[in-house]
């Protein structure tokens, strides 16, 4: 592929500070980082000033600043006549999606499991090594070529299925909080969203075309309009840089912080000419309610296995995603089903009885399509949503008129209040320490006692933690002292665990007076990133 043109030569070029690695020279190509180069020098500024008003927006909160939904976009909310861009291909009937990390063995899964769209995820499930960042970009490269297999221990040859459908391939690059510190412009890190949406753009946006389909996103982590301005913004720059027909991008953005709930609307308006609709991203959902408002007493949330999807802000954060989405003919996805199917026949019809209550409330309220995390779950899925659905590929013209969300209702929290239990204290520990265990060692989806966690579940266990401390309902002691037991049966359980580093890590996130919004960028960049000499 040509190198990308521009009137404007780069200053700077984009600097690899990690060492090559097998086939990294298929992706680190010198028009391929100009390209990201030419993305970075137009979009980084904004970004970075993007990032303090996030900071600025979350010291207003703190403050006691009210939350609610902006008096200065009324008018984009009032007006019924805009339209998000219709369906692209292979985005019509998106009934069941599959997520996880891109790799090879999770490539082929998705690819034949029978779902509709497969989300490859290079944000929460995904822990970011170099090599799983780049192998992730060539996964997804030989899996468009369909060049992509796997062999297992035992000899076992997987490969995409030569007939039939196979999932739609979507996208999500990290999130703006991140930095790709692999690669250096201008002195600095190169934003991570844009490496991960530049890369994969550059490289297979065209041969999603010939393929007839297009280059497809999800957008996390987004907090308001603004971000997603940004997001459409560099939609349109990449397209005329490669001289794509601007429109062709789509992408889906996960309303998973507790602001952008407010701001649905004006996020499809921005991204109206790109969007394919709106996800509920729940688990994120919760946690960034937590780090928003956890100083705050009417905030206390009780065990996460106690807050539900029919608790009544939960409720109303889905209904008003269903009738914003359904309003401006877009799609509304609803969220994960996180179990992983037993070996044991009782666990396992448990498991799928819960998957299919939850997924019956989602096709009931008008979702369009879910997630789930595992294969095994994809029939469920598709069989709940094929039952209210039918022949038709989605449900847009069911416009939930009867919907009508207050701020009030999106934070009614206080009903659903309540001390933590020891047992709940206890699997929070657990679960963090052994999802950064395996996140440290590179491992971004992990299956933990029946569920697949990642990096959102994981947060909403430890910021949990820092709520209850803060507000005492939990004594230190107790704290501390689960946490040299849990760590102990980790050692037991897993040899290879960095528990020094574990520990570190967990008390750096969960135990200081301060809480860091996320626990990724700190030990990223004290864990994970290993420079080389720089080369061009």
């Amino acid at each position: 592929m040509e190198s990308p043109t521009s009137t404007t030569a780069l200053t700077h070029r984009v600097r690899v500070l990690a060492a090559p690695g097998d086939r990294h020279d298929e992706i680190l190509t010198p028009a391929a980082l100009d390209f990201v180069g030419h993305l970075a020098a137009a979009f980084a500024g904004r970004r970075r000033d993007l990032m303090k008003e996030r900071r600025r927006q979350a010291l207003r909160l703190a403050g006691g600043s009210p939350l609610d939904f902006p008096v200065a976009t009324s008018a984009v909310r009032a007006d019924p006549s805009w339209r998000v861009a219709p369906a692209a291909p292979g985005l019509t009937d998106r009934r069941v999606e599959i997520t996880g990390p891109p790799d090879r063995r999770m490539a082929v899964n998705a690819l034949n499991s029978g779902a509709r769209v497969w989300m490859a995820d290079f944000e929460d499930a995904t822990a970011p090594t170099w090599d799983n960042l780049i192998g992730g970009q060539l996964t997804l490269l030989d899996a468009i070529g369909r060049r992509i297999d796997f062999t297992t221990d035992d000899g076992r040859e997987y490969r995409p299925a030569d007939h039939g459908r196979l999932a739609t391939l979507v996208v999500r690059p990290r999130g703006w909080h991140l930095d790709e510190e692999h690669l250096e412009f201008d002195g600095g890190p190169v934003p991570a969203a844009l490496v991960d949406f530049g890369l994969y753009f550059f490289h297979c946006a065209q041969r999603q075309i010939d393929a007839g389909y297009g280059p497809y996103f999800y957008l996390p982590k987004l907090e308001n309009r603004y971000e997603a301005r940004l997001w459409n913004d560099i939609f349109v720059t990449a397209q005329a840089l490669l001289g794509i027909p601007r429109g062709t991008v789509r992408a889906t953005v996960l309303i998973e912080t507790i602001t952008a709930a407010f701001e649905m609307e004006e996020i499809l308006y921005e991204l109206r000419e790109h969007s394919a609709g709106l996800n509920a991203g729940r688990w994120d959902y919760l946690f960034s309610l937590i780090k928003t408002f956890g100083h705050r007493t009417d905030f206390l949330l009780p065990d996460r296995a106690k807050v539900t999807m029919t608790a009544s802000f939960m409720r109303a954060y889905t209904e008003l995603l269903v009738r914003t989405c359904h309003r401006r003919g877009a799609h509304a996805i609803g969220g994960m089903a996180a179990q992983v199917p037993s070996e044991d026949p009782a666990a396992h019809e448990s498991a799928l009885a819960e998957v299919r209550l939850d997924k019956e409330r989602e096709a009931e309220d008008g979702f369009d399509g879910s997630w789930v995390a595992h294969p095994g779950l994809v029939p469920v899925c598709r069989e709940v949503f094929g039952d209210v659905l039918g022949e038709r590929p989605h449900q847009i013209d069911r416009t939930r008129d009867d919907v009508d969300v207050t701020a009030a209702d999106l934070l009614s929290v206080r009903r659903i209040s309540g001390p933590p239990t020891a047992d709940g204290v206890r699997t929070n520990i657990a679960v963090t320490l052994r999802y950064f265990a395996a996140w440290l060692r590179g491992q971004g989806a992990v299956a933990l006692d029946g569920l697949m966690e990642d990096a959102a579940t994981a947060e909403i266990a430890r910021v949990q933690i820092w709520q209850w401390l803060r507000h005492r309902v939990v004594e230190r002691e107790t704290v501390q002292l689960l946490l040299d037991d849990e760590l102990a049966a980790l050692g037991a359980e897993y040899p290879w665990a960095p528990l020094d580093e574990v520990r570190s890590l967990f008390e750096r996130t969960a135990l200081q007076g301060e809480l860091p919004l996320f626990f990724t960028p700190d030990a990223y960049t004290r864990n994970l990133v290993r420079h080389a000499e720089p080369r061009s």
